[in-house]
This record gives structure tokens, sequence and C-alpha cells, in this order.
């Protein structure tokens, strides 16, 4: 097996040089550094993470707590957040919560026994036992998509980007706006979507029908399930838009809509929020949100690797969000 010393050896260098070359520390010559990576892929060499571990008392490893893996959110953020981490030298441990509350907390304490140097927590509630894991386990945690009390919180800002949708619908002519959200024990998606909805049509002198309110679980399904028992509840009343707050729960909705003789957006106008690969080319188009979940991920790792490096960062950062005028409205 090749050691560091073989590499120094073949290179015609010292130990240190070589090490200096492989961690980016330190000044090597561009030539030498050739030399030696060079060689390093000749032969093969892989440095010994646990030789690094013992001596920058570090595992190179950073946690991701997701709430569902097989998001299209998630994809992007963890693309953003490895992208960076990789420049660094780090590598990603992925866990799923299937959104189970419990499982955050557990993943937690979870991810602090495998000697992660860091976690990035992609939240879906706030609560006190969750709060109390991740100050009991003296790491650094940043949290994206919740604002968690004295833990530095990457977050989106719903409330004006579910404003300027309820906006555009009521500036449309629209004055029956169904809506389609989540739990409550999701603040963000869950609590200011709704908030926002609601202030926006009361400020605006238009009546809310509590039949035109569902709450899905994210799932296309759950849109598809909603928009029916929507339609159903509200006969002689029926809304002529939908705001749903996330794409995949507007797309079933549209499924459903179609499926019972709707045309979309002349009889009912839809809206998501999320920018998924699918909104752009579902029929009609979905009119969304885009959060730039990448560019998130990215800034997340970011303001963690700054933490790494004992750097004071501010609790709280707002991350922009751009609206996607397509064809459902």
């Amino acid at each position: 097996m090749t050691t560091i010393n073989d590499i120094a050896q073949m290179a015609k260098v010292s130990r240190t040089t070589v090490s200096r070359a492989l961690n980016n520390s330190g000044y090597v010559s561009e030539d030498v550094r050739k030399r030696i990576m060079k060689i390093v892929e000749e032969t093969g060499y892989m440095p010994s993470q646990s030789a690094k571990s013992l001596r920058t008392k570090r595992s190179g490893v950073i946690g991701i707590i997701l709430p569902r893996l097989s998001t299209e959110t998630s994809t992007r953020v963890v693309n953003g957040i490895n992208e960076e981490l990789a420049k660094e030298g780090f590598q990603i441990l992925l866990t799923d919560t299937e959104l189970n509350k419990q499982k955050e907390i557990e993943y937690i304490r979870l991810l602090k026994t495998r000697h992660v140097d860091g976690i990035i927590l992609l939240a879906t509630n706030v609560n006190e036992e969750l709060i109390k894991a991740i100050h009991n386990i003296d790491i650094p945690v940043l949290a994206i998509g919740q604002e968690l009390p004295g833990v530095p919180s990457l977050v989106y800002d719903d409330y004006h980007a579910a404003a300027d949708l309820t906006n555009m619908l009521i500036h449309k002519g629209h004055e029956r706006i169904a809506f389609i959200g989540v739990t409550h024990d999701d603040p963000s998606v869950g609590g200011l979507r709704e908030q926002a909805y609601r202030d926006k049509m009361k400020v605006n002198g238009l009546e809310i029908q509590e039949t035109w309110i569902g709450q899905g679980d994210f799932s296309i399904e759950s849109g598809y399930e909603q928009m029916k028992s929507i339609l159903k509840r509200s006969k002689g009343q029926e809304p002529t838009a939908l705001f749903a707050v996330t794409d995949r729960m507007a797309i079933g909705a549209m499924e459903y809509l179609k499926e019972q003789g709707y045309t979309i957006p002349e009889e009912m106008a839809v809206v998501g929020i999320g920018a998924s690969a699918l909104s752009k080319y579902i029929t009609p188009s979905l009119t969304t949100i885009d959060y730039h979940n990448k560019d998130a991920g990215k800034k997340a790792a970011e303001l963690l690797l700054r933490q790494l490096k004992n750097e004071k960062i501010d609790k709280k950062f707002e991350l922009t969000y751009r609206l996607i005028m397509r064809n459902s409205v």
C-alpha cells in the first residue's frame, strides 16, 4: 500500500510538502503540486481519514437531516451543500426523517455519536425538545426552512411569497380563492403561508369560506384529494382560483380539475410554491415561486463552515425568491 512517505520519495519532496499539496494548506509551487497530484493519481493513493482526523480533531463529515430524501427540494438543497463542502474536503452523511418529528430529534443525537463536525437540518417543525437536543450536542448546527431559537437559521420569506401569490390572483379578478395548506406543526409552510393568504383576502375585503380550505401532506395525492373535497363541499359557491402551498399539491389538484372537465386557467386558476421541474412541463404550466434551493444549500454550507472556523455569524438569514408567471393563471 502506498504511503505519504512513498509519494514524497517519488516526487523528491518532503512529506510536509505532500501534505500541503493534498490539503491545500501552505505554499506549494504549481509545478510541484502538479507533480505530486500526478503521482497520487497514478498510484491511487488515498490519505488516511482516521490519521487526518487525529491531526485535525475533525471527522471531515457533515450530517444532513432531511424531511424527505425523495423530494426535489431536498435534492437541490443537498446538491448546493455538497458542492460547497466538497471544496473544503468535507463529506456528507444523509438522514431522512420521513416528516417524523421525533426522528429529527433522534437523528440530532445519532449524528453526535457519529462524530460529525456539524449538522445542517432541513427543519419541518419547532418544538422545545428539538431545541434542547440541538443545544445539548455542543457541535455547530444550522437550520434551513424554520427559524429555531438560538440556532443559526436560513429561512425562506414564506409570508411575502404567499402574499405576492394571493395578491396576484386578486389583481387578476379572483374573489373566491381556495387554499390547500399543511399542518401548522410546520410554522413556515403550514403557518406563514396560510396567514399571508388570510391577511391578503381580508385586507382586500374578500370573504374566506372555510369550505375552500384544505390541508394536505405535501404529496401530489393529497392535492388531488383536497381539491376533490373542496369542490364537493362548496357546491353552488365554487372557487375560481386555488393557491396550494407546494407545487406537488397544486399539480395533484390540477389533475383532479382536468378529470372533472375544468379548463385551467379559464375556469380555475392554480398557483403553487417550489418551482419544481414538473411545474414547467405539466399542461398548463404552473405559476409558482422559485426559492433558489441550490443557492440556499450553498449558503447553508458557507455559514456552517464559518461556524467551524469559530467565526461569529448572525442567528437569522432570509433568502430571496422569484415569482414565475406561467399558463395556469
